[in-house]
């Protein structure tokens, strides 16, 4: 086999490769549903194609340089000297790389700490091993209530088989209507917690006596997963976050809905008062 050949072979077999792992959803990042989280895929996806790129021209020259120039067919090892100029351009290529990369990352960074004009805003609360939702800004201010793990204990205890959403289901889903900013306020009640769901792109630590924000624009209406991204304790495997997406309208009937519970709750407790 020819050097070239080599070379060929083993560009084809990594590009084959980092193009399964890129788009493969088992090993990449879930689908974007929100503007944070397409940038931050799209950085990623062009992060590996530049690594590519790196490997192929680096290991391609290597291996060509190994077959092409191998004792057996009588190239004798060569004598290298400093050069100034390979060493200026062997620097000045990755730093290039590197601000290529930076420039649309942190502009994603930017724009992710930019909580501002937010539509609604929700507090959520960590608690071992649980997530607390109060409603502060919007519509659907007022509304409080828990969040708890509702996978089947016998699941757990291996005594019946795992559902679709082992692990990742709740009592009281988080929600929120579709194309709105969501900003949402961590804080914890114990221990260090975090707040993390990956379809949207966030991640942000729930610190006790501290305030973090965070934000989201939900793309379109569904439920996605996610969960507390902080060691905390030994049910913090146990702690899912999921965010139920509605429509507008639909939104404001559970807002009614919820606030007609909440009442009717008050109503319950004076008059047993």
């Amino acid at each position: 086999m020819s050097s070239k050949s080599v070379v060929a072979l083993l560009g084809s077999a990594t590009l084959a490769f980092y193009s399964s792992m890129a788009f493969s959803s088992k090993y990449n990042f879930p689908e974007p549903q929100s503007s944070i989280a397409q940038d931050i895929y799209d950085q990623h996806i062009l992060a590996l194609w530049i690594c590519l790129a790196i490997f192929i021209g680096v290991f391609g020259v290597m291996f060509y340089s190994i077959v092409k120039h191998r004792k057996s067919v009588g190239y004798k090892a060569a004598n290298f000297h400093h050069s100034t100029l390979v060493e200026i351009v062997w620097t000045t290529i990755p730093l290039l790389i590197l601000v290529a990369m930076a420039y649309p990352a942190t502009k994603t960074v930017i724009a992710m700490k930019d909580t501002s004009e937010a539509d609604i805003t929700i507090k959520a609360t960590g608690y071992q091993w649980m997530w607390g939702y109060d409603y502060l800004q919007g519509e659907g201010e007022g509304i409080s209530f828990y969040s708890k793990l509702s996978t089947p204990l016998a699941q757990v205890a291996n005594k019946e088989p795992k559902g679709e959403n082992y692990l990742l289901e709740v009592d009281n889903n988080m929600v929120v209507p579709v194309g709105k900013k969501i900003r949402v306020i961590t804080t914890a009640n114990d221990v260090l917690h975090a707040w993390w769901v990956p379809a949207f792109g966030v991640k942000q630590d729930a610190i006790p006596g501290f305030i973090r924000d965070v934000w989201f624009t939900a793309e379109r209406p569904g439920i996605f997963r996610g969960q507390c991204a902080e060691l905390c304790g030994k049910d913090h495997g146990f702690m899912p976050i999921v965010v139920e997406v509605l429509e507008q309208e639909k939104y404001a009937q559970w807002v009614a809905d919820k606030q007609k519970a909440s009442a009717a709750v008050v109503t319950t407790a004076a008059v047993g008062n």
